[in-house]
């Protein structure tokens, strides 16, 4: 059995659940977000807490699977629109700036032309020197923006060049002047 699954799902104050059927909606301050239900995983509204579980006709391995999956969907969800998500990366490298111009970020990170990215609906970015937050409501979203950016430049292991998550761990190598004096 899910162990994730089983947990309840408190809903905050100021945030409104509606299931119709396989439709899950949830509605707070910061937006909507809807998900559809398979035919095996089924929700519940008890006591202002969210209940999960696999419909008991088809106890699969597919359904036990996939309760655990709805669960934490549905909590990133509640937690989206009340608090919403966002991930911060770090430019580092001489020259290397970034600049929201309307809808698009542009980055420019040693390349010879600006890397363009579009803004996805729901996401918002905010660059302040070297750091860029993205934040929106979806997580899925926030984290793949997030990584489409960090690929267009990942930080690189001799001088620490590109784009990285704050906080990340780049492991550094010694230059070959290093190597060379060492033997």
């Amino acid at each position: 059995m899910s162990r994730i699954g089983k947990k309840l799902i408190k809903i905050p104050e100021n945030v409104k659940v509606e299931i119709e059927g396989q439709n899950l909606k949830v509605l707070g301050p910061k937006g909507e977000l809807k998900i559809e239900l398979l035919r095996e995983i089924k929700a519940e509204i008890k006591d202002n807490e969210i209940l999960v579980f696999p419909q008991k006709e088809n106890l699969s391995k597919k359904a036990r699977r996939l309760w655990g999956l709805y669960r934490a969907l549905i909590f990133n969800m509640t937690v989206g629109v009340s608090q919403g998500f966002e991930k911060k990366l770090e430019i580092e490298g001489i020259g290397y700036k970034a600049i929201v111009d309307g809808e698009n970020l542009v980055l420019n990170v040693g390349f010879t032309n600006p890397v363009r990215i579009k803004k996805p609906e729901g996401i918002n970015f905010l660059v302040e020197k070297n750091l860029l937050t993205v934040s929106g409501i979806d997580k899925e979203k926030v984290g793949q923006i997030a990584a489409i950016i960090r690929k267009v430049k990942k930080s690189e292991p001799y001088k620490g060049k590109g784009i990285r998550y704050q906080g990340e761990k780049i492991r550094r190598k010694e230059g070959k002047k290093v190597v060379a004096t060492k033997k």
